[in-house]
């Protein structure tokens, strides 16, 4: 993908976006969602505590795959109302061509709250 950009992205910009490691504590169905989805809660340790998010990941991953598993996700991004939900933080992964999204993890499980950089 070419940049459109002539400087790109500062230091200084991508340093704003505040990536974490949580766990999920629980992912439930979210049937009012336009494109499947569930609704996950994560644990992003003391200093965050625990936030909402919708991620349409029911292509790969089934509600009990999710559970206690460490994701990443951008924490510092307005909340956003999906229906009748509200998420709270952007869990991240790959969007391979099908919309089948890939959960960006840790190898190794880590304390939650960790900040990616």
């Amino acid at each position: 993908m070419e940049n459109t950009t002539s400087e790109g992205l500062h230091w200084s910009e991508f340093e704003k976006v505040e990536m974490r490691v949580g766990t999920i504590l629980e992912a439930n169905d979210f049937p009012e969602a336009r494109k499947p989805a569930y609704q996950l809660v994560i644990d992003f340790g003391t200093e965050i505590g625990i936030k909402k998010s919708s991620a349409q990941l029911t292509k790969r991953y089934s509600k009990e795959d999710l559970i206690g598993k460490q994701i990443v996700a951008v924490v510092n991004f307005p909340k956003k109302q999906i229906g009748t939900f509200m998420s709270e933080c952007l869990v991240l992964g790959s969007v391979g061509a099908e919309n089948d999204i890939v959960l960006l993890t840790s190898d190794f499980k880590v304390e939650n709250g960790l900040r990616i950089g």
